[in-house]
C-alpha cells in the first residue's frame, strides 16, 4: 500500500522537475569538453568510382565547442576496419570545425586531407573513433547503413 501512496508523490515531483528545466533547442545537445565528432558524410553521393573526387565526397567533421583552440597533433581519427589518419601539426579553433577527407589534397583552413585511394567508412555499417594522442578514447560515432548516406553524431 505504501507503494501506491509514493508513486503519485514521485511522478508529481518529476513532471514538476521537468517543467522546471530549460526548453531543448531543436537541436542535440552539445558535447561536453570541446572536441567531439560531428557530421559524417559516410557514402560519397552517386557511384563509388574511387576517382579522387568521389574519395574526397566521403568525410568527417570534427569540431571544437570549447572557449578556446586545441592543437590536433597526434590525434586519430579510426574506424572499425584499423584505418587510421593521424593528424599532423593542426590547430582547431574555438567553436571551429576540421573536415577531414578521404583522398588526397592540400590541407588549408578548416580542412585536411587523408591522401588515400580507397575508402574508407563502410556504407553498410561502421564506427568512427577520434582517439587523443595517448590513446585514450575522446569521442565515437556509430552508424548501421539506414542513415541516408550521412549521419549528424551531435
Amino acid at each position: 500500500m505504501r507503494i501506491r501512496a509514493v508513486l503519485p508523490a514521485v511522478t508529481a515531483a518529476a513532471a514538476l522537475a521537468v517543467t522546471l528545466l530549460p526548453a531543448a533547442s531543436a537541436h542535440a545537445a552539445p558535447h561536453q569538453g570541446g572536441l567531439h565528432l560531428g557530421y559524417i558524410q559516410y557514402d560519397s553521393p552517386g557511384r563509388d568510382t574511387r576517382t579522387n573526387s568521389s574519395l574526397n565526397a566521403e568525410w568527417v567533421n570534427i569540431h571544437n565547442n570549447s572557449s578556446s583552440a586545441i592543437q590536433l597533433k597526434g590525434y586519430k581519427l579510426k574506424d572499425n576496419t584499423g584505418y587510421t589518419y593521424t593528424f599532423g601539426s593542426y590547430r582547431i579553433g574555438a567553436g571551429k570545425t576540421v573536415k577531414v577527407r578521404t583522398g588526397k589534397g592540400t590541407n588549408g583552413a578548416g580542412v585536411v586531407y587523408w591522401g588515400r585511394g580507397s575508402y574508407v567508412w563502410n556504407n553498410t555499417g561502421d564506427k568512427a573513433r577520434l582517439i587523443k594522442p595517448n590513446g585514450d578514447l575522446r569521442d565515437s560515432c556509430s552508424w548501421t547503413g539506414r542513415e541516408g548516406g550521412a549521419k549528424n553524431c551531435h
